[in-house]
Formats: C-alpha cells, sequence, structure tokens
C-alpha cells in the first residue's frame, strides 16, 4: 500500500505541517505547486528531502486560489485550467530536476480533487494538463471522472482513499463545512486505515459499508496529529502484514 501526504504547503515565512517528518513514514509526496499553497524555495525543499528519502515526488495541483487555500470551487475556463495544471507540473518539475529527481504523479488538490469526482469539463481539463506534460499516473477518488478520463487518455488512474476524512454513503468526502468531515482521533484513523487495507471497506459516516479497492491512502499534513497519525498508521500495515511501498518505481 503507498502512503501519500500532501506537503509544501507553507507559503514564505509561514510553514504548515512537519514536512520533514512526514517524509521518513509515507512513500509519495503531493508537493503543493504554488497556487494553492507553496512557493520556489519551499518547493525545493521538499522536492532535496524527498530525493534524500527515497519518496516520489507528486504535483499538487490546484486552482489559483492563494487566499482561499485552494478550497474554493472556481468555474475555470477549461482551456485555462488545463494550461494552470501543466504550468504547476512544470514548475515543481524544475524543483525536482534540480534535487535528482522528477514529478512522477499528479494528484488535484482541495476544492479541484472534489470537482473533478464529478465535473467532466474540469475533470478533462486536469487530464489534458497532465498529458500535454506527459504520461503521468493520476491520483483520484475511485469511480471519479477524474480517473475516467485519464484512463481514456492512456494515463494510470491511481485510486486513492482517505485515512482521516469522513465518507459520504456514496463513497464521496464528506464536505469540510460539516462537523465532523476530518478524523482527528488517532484510533478512529487506525481503524478507517486498516479495515481499508485488511477488509476493502469504509464506513461512511451514517453507518453505511462501502466497498472500495485503492492503490494508496493520504494522510493530510495540516491534520491535527498528523505526525503521530502516520507514525501509527505505518506501523499499523507493516504489523498486519500489508506491504507498504510507493505505487511508482522508478
Amino acid at each position: 500500500m503507498d502512503l501519500n501526504s500532501d506537503l509544501g504547503e507553507g507559503f514564505g515565512i509561514w510553514r504548515l505541517g512537519d514536512d520533514e517528518a512526514l517524509l521518513g513514514i509515507v512513500t509519495s509526496a503531493n508537493v503543493a505547486c504554488g497556487f494553492h499553497a507553496g512557493d520556489p524555495s519551499t518547493m525545493r525543499r521538499v522536492c532535496r528531502q524527498a530525493a534524500a528519502a527515497g519518496v516520489a515526488v507528486g504535483a499538487q495541483v490546484s486552482y489559483r486560489d492563494l487566499a482561499g487555500f485552494g478550497r474554493r470551487f472556481i468555474d475555470a475556463d477549461p482551456a485555462e485550467l488545463a494550461d494552470e495544471v501543466l504550468y504547476q507540473i512544470g514548475a515543481l518539475d524544475a524543483c525536482a530536476r534540480a534535487a535528482g529527481t522528477s514529478v512522477e504523479y499528479v494528484k488535484p488538490h482541495g476544492a479541484l480533487y472534489n470537482a473533478t469526482v464529478h465535473h467532466d469539463r474540469q475533470a478533462q481539463a486536469v487530464v489534458d494538463g497532465v498529458k500535454a506534460f506527459g504520461d503521468l499516473p493520476v491520483l483520484g477518488l475511485p469511480g471519479s471522472r477524474l480517473l475516467h478520463h485519464a484512463e481514456r487518455a492512456g494515463l494510470r488512474g491511481v485510486r486513492e482513499a482517505f485515512a482521516d476524512r469522513a465518507y459520504t454513503p456514496d463513497a464521496t468526502l464528506v464536505p469540510r463545512t460539516q462537523p465532523d468531515a476530518v478524523l482527528t482521533s488517532t484510533d478512529a484513523v487506525l481503524a478507517q486505515v486498516l479495515r481499508l487495507a485488511e477488509r476493502g471497506e469504509l464506513v461512511a459516516a451514517d453507518g453505511t459499508v462501502i466497498k472500495v479497492e485503492v492503490d494508496s491512502i493520504c494522510l493530510h499534513g495540516d491534520t491535527p496529529g498528523a505526525v503521530e497519525h502516520a507514525t501509527k498508521v505505518r506501523a499499523a500495515l507493516e504489523d498486519a502484514g500489508v506491504p507498504v511501498a510507493r505505487f511508482v518505481v522508478r
């Protein structure tokens, strides 16, 4: 099982989360590319640390929304959105190559991630931006329009679940505006991950059991207790005999 985390989400003098600690635990790093968070120095630093740790670098692409941390839907023109996705991948890849590695996959962030679950035009736009750069794998929610369009374009669609987010009965994420959308208890996070890895199941907020198969599990770097969650999740998976390894192999 791959473990991924959203990293490099500070900006300038502001830091969000403990990137260095998480890079010692996860296998894939979704690095902010400057549109919702991140800046050139942060991007280079995280890429250097990821390369040193043997962690895959992924482009965490977003709407152009620093003020809203990329968590507000934008009715973007698809052609412009595709260009902005391409721009972000290219910027991060320059930082990654300077660190001796490269961008190995793409994952949308925040509102863009959620939009591409059902929004065909934006899902296609993200895929068009990725395809313009190269044949990179794309992380997304199982059954999403994003993965549908990625696979139609000949890209690998990587199915993802979240360790620290609550789910609706239709296997989408509970909006962050609703109570208990984020799991902050380490026990709750562990229970969700182990059930997912061992049984291929998630339990929705209303108790509905959802069958799902995934290739990667996301541990948010900005969730309270993120490092503790990640440490215990990795140990629990290994104790359960679930191999923890990056889904992309150089």
